[in-house]
């Protein structure tokens, strides 16, 4: 069973950095999909960034530039560099996986194994 447990989250001035981490564990190929999404009140799961196989990444329009996504070779860490945060990108963090998938994708219906979110707070 695929277990992803998100780390990091927490409270920041607007133009500072943070970093986000997730354990995972339960699988045992390397090159899978991953990656890293938010959510807030009112809103559906955003996706944020992620990571594939050979380290392709995609992000979204709005964190490109600023957000940086990474991964240990065994792909049992994922990270998530957030710098020049803004109050918009306030919201639950969410560490998702498919192992099945090789390609990036930022789309949550490609996903089906989840982390518990962490909350990151960005105050202006």
């Amino acid at each position: 069973q695929v277990q992803l447990v998100e780390s990091g989250g927490e409270s920041v001035q607007a133009g500072g950095p943070l970093r986000l981490s997730c354990a995972a564990s339960g699988y045992t190929y390397s090159d899978i999909c991953m990656g890293w999404f938010r959510q807030t009140p009112g809103k559906g799961r955003e996706g944020v960034a992620s990571i594939g196989s050979f380290g392709r990444t995609v992000y979204a329009d709005s964190v490109k530039g600023r957000f940086t996504i990474s991964a240990d070779n065994d792909k049992k860490s994922l990270y998530l560099q957030m710098d020049s945060l803004k109050p918009e990108d306030s919201g639950v963090y969410f560490c998702a996986a498919d192992p099945s998938r090789r390609n990036p994708t930022t789309d949550p219906d490609d996903y089906n194994y989840w982390g518990q979110g962490t909350q990151v707070t960005v105050s202006s």
